[in-house]
């Protein structure tokens, strides 16, 4: 493996890497790097958390020159993001450069104060392309631009703003992106607005063989008994525990907090600040367990997650792929805990038969039913979610049970 000093970065930001305790490149950053200073377009994909802010982010604070107006545009598919990588090259380019974070869900007044000042902008599309429509960006310097997470961008609906900001910049250009997966559309959106790129492509960090996958059958009325139940009983790291919707989300946080487990929630419909204290808290280990949505999958920096729970099953097995990469990372061992009712055998089917991954089914344990205030509202939303109906148990057990 090549070191940062091989890669060709300047002193000031082996240093500013050196201060943050990096030793040696990702996968990711050893083979896209080069390309990336030698500026190039290259599509990257790699596993979210892979390193791949420090491979696009050592380009933009190489060539981007202070007070030369708008030079690099980092396009991310959420707020949460934007702020982690607006902070990650801050910590990487020093004083040096202006970088600012554009997302809405605030005043849009301050931010076209400063918009005026900035080398780099890390923006979500929507709110950049409202600063468009006001006139109050200059794109005539943009020479590095980057879409980073762009499938998740994509999935979240944002082609069409993502399109009409390409075609807004400057036609001489360096353009990156940087995805978990490749998928059709972006190679579609690539061979529109990129230039013979090159295609790296990295390792996944999660290691299969040190992730365990199961799963529990049980009724629905049991399911948060058996999620409190098994949350009691683990001893230590951080746990992750994925719902389909902000209602599932605060209903499981509110039920498990009233039944002594310290957790906390995080999903879109919280306050910018308060899902970046929530996600702080859950960094710094002063709360143990996190109820999230799928906002909480892909693209923030979360580490030491030995649990992943999934109370919901997700619709899309791509989303299943990305929820358990929140554990096993880095060399350590990870668990990921499927809580399975009649409501999703669907979902749980799909993702059998699009993966093979091995996952074992335990018998339920002797578990003490806790004391759940759930409306008859409640319970005929979540059973109108299934369309009414009453799904039977698929056969799972395929060889190796769940292979």
């Amino acid at each position: 493996m090549n070191t940062f000093e091989e890669l060709g970065l300047n002193r000031d930001i082996l240093e500013s890497i050196k201060r943050q305790g990096i030793e040696t490149p990702t996968l990711i950053q050893e083979k896209s790097m080069p390309h990336v200073l030698k500026g190039k377009d290259v599509i990257g994909e790699s596993a979210t958390g892979s390193g791949k802010t420090l491979a696009f982010g050592a380009g933009i604070a190489e060539n981007v020159q202070p007070g030369k107006g708008l030079q690099a545009l980092v396009l991310t598919p959420t707020r949460e993001l934007a702020e982690q990588v607006t902070g990650s090259l801050k910590t990487l380019s020093g004083k040096r450069l202006k970088i600012m974070s554009v997302y809405g869900g605030v005043s849009i007044n301050n931010q076209i104060d400063h918009m005026p000042r900035a080398d780099v902008v890390v923006a979500t599309p929507g709110r950049f392309l409202d600063h468009m429509e006001r006139g109050t960006v200059d794109l005539s310097r943009i020479s590095i631009l980057v879409l980073d997470e762009a499938d998740r961008m994509l999935d979240m609906g944002f082609i069409e703003d993502v399109e009409k900001i390409i075609m807004e910049c400057p036609k001489q250009r360096q353009t990156l992106f940087f995805s978990a997966t490749i998928s059709r559309e972006i190679s579609d959106l690539s061979s529109r607005y990129m230039r013979d790129p090159v295609q790296v492509h990295a390792q996944n960090q999660v290691d299969p063989s040190k992730m365990k996958q199961v799963y529990y059958d049980v009724t629905r009325g049991l399911k948060l008994s058996l999620l409190a139940h098994l949350l009691k009983k683990k001893s230590e790291g951080l746990s992750m525990v994925f719902c389909n919707t902000r209602r599932s989300t605060e209903f499981v946080e509110k039920t498990l907090k009233s039944n002594r487990v310290n957790a906390i929630a995080i999903h879109g419909g919280q306050s910018q600040n308060k899902r970046l204290k929530m996600i702080s808290m859950f960094n710094s280990a002063k709360v143990g367990v996190l109820i999230c949505t799928d906002v909480a999958a892909r693209g923030l920096h979360i580490e030491n997650v030995s649990h992943v729970y999934n109370f919901d099953i997700p619709n899309d097995p791509k989303d299943y792929v990305h929820r358990i990469g929140r554990t096993a990372r880095a060399g350590e061992e990870g668990k990921v805990v499927n809580l399975l009712c009649q409501n999703d055998y669907d979902n749980f089917s799909r993702i059998l038969d699009e993966y093979t991954f091995e996952i074992d089914n335990l018998p339920k344990p002797y578990i003490d039913r806790i004391d759940v205030n759930q409306s008859r509202q409640t319970q005929n939303r979540q059973r109108q979610g299934s369309g009414g109906r009453r799904q039977r148990r698929p056969n799972w057990n395929r060889g190796p049970v769940g292979c």
